[in-house]
């Protein structure tokens, strides 16, 4: 698989909450850094993810490649509605760094936090 084609994988499995395919896409040793959720293991923030989560939907708005670093931008919009059935939606950039066999090795996710850091707190 190409890098855009991670990166739509990637964004289908986050909107169905498939986490094991949406885990296949990363190497073993892969990082997320989220606003809200810190720098994690990427196994253990998508089952903090998930497990905070009653639905989302996403929306792709564009995917962009480095030609130099082979990095990939997401620009998409995310409904998330959280499991205490808090809603909120708000536009992100995740950068997606890879490894030598096309896996995420590191994802860095960027987004303004004002109101989903307060829903996420009274979990």
């Amino acid at each position: 698989m190409n890098k855009t084609t991670i990166a739509k994988a990637y964004i289908e499995h986050l909107s169905k909450a498939d986490l094991s395919a949406l885990l296949n896409l990363f190497s073993e040793d892969a990082t997320v850094v989220s606003p809200v959720y810190g720098s994690k293991n990427y196994k253990e923030f998508y089952t903090q993810l998930f497990a905070d989560t009653n639905n989302s939907s996403l929306k792709t708005k564009g995917i962009f490649e480095d030609a130099e670093t082979g990095n990939v931008a997401l620009y998409f919009t995310y409904q998330w509605t959280l499991k205490n059935d808090s809603f909120v939606e708000f536009d992100v950039v995740d950068i997606l760094i890879f490894d030598n066999e096309n896996k995420i090795k590191e994802l860095t996710i960027i987004y303004d936090t004002v109101v989903s850091r307060k829903l996420v707190d009274q979990l």
